[in-house]
């Protein structure tokens, strides 16, 4: 697994040792299982963005600490430069650049996400909150609730993002796209 990963499996455990609670008592609280706890915390296996974001939700911090290590100050604004966002790549497929990293607390998480083109089974996910996307280049194969929607550049969708969904780029193309995610 990337080192990234690696590295937010630390800080994943690190966030559950200072605030000494057990795999199952932290399981409880972010309503995942222990074992997927257990998994992630090794860093040996991809760590979806939507378990971060619950896991930031339940124990009230922002999903870029966990992504970044970095604590966010700026209240009033932060700007976040072309191509600057703090980035994650939680495996070759996908890639998350957080537009946002530097605001405290903020009452939602915009991503710039790349999706590279592969041979994979789509993978499904959900977390609490509603979503935005707003398709930027490429074509995304986009299913929710067990329905295909075809995204183009300029197509957006807002959904319920408890649902399961994911994507895939089709024609064999990078897709990029603006995710705003709501608490």
């Amino acid at each position: 697994m990337n080192e990234q990963i690696k590295q937010i499996a630390e800080r994943l455990k690190g966030l559950r040792d200072s605030l000494d609670l057990s795999i199952e008592e932290m399981a409880l609280r972010s309503n995942h299982a222990p074992e997927e706890i257990s998994r992630y915390e090794t860093g040996e296996t991809d760590i979806p963005m939507s378990f971060l974001f619950n896991v930031a939700q339940s124990f009230n911090i922002n999903t870029s600490t966990l992504i970044s290590g970095e604590e966010p100050r700026m209240k009033t604004y932060f700007l976040t430069r072309y191509g600057k966002g703090k980035s994650v790549e939680r495996n070759r497929a996908y890639k998350y650049q957080d537009l946002a990293s530097g605001y405290v607390h903020p009452n939602m998480e915009p991503f710039e996400v790349t999706v590279e083109p592969n041979d994979r089974e789509i993978h499904l996910n959900s977390h609490e909150g509603e979503e935005f996307n707003y398709i930027l280049e490429g074509r995304l194969l986009f299913r929710i609730n067990n329905k295909d929607l075809i995204l183009n550049p300029g197509d957006s969708i807002y959904f319920d993002s408890s649902g399961l969904h994911g994507m895939k780029a089709l024609d064999n193309k990078q897709v990029k796209f603006l995710a705003m995610i709501n608490k």
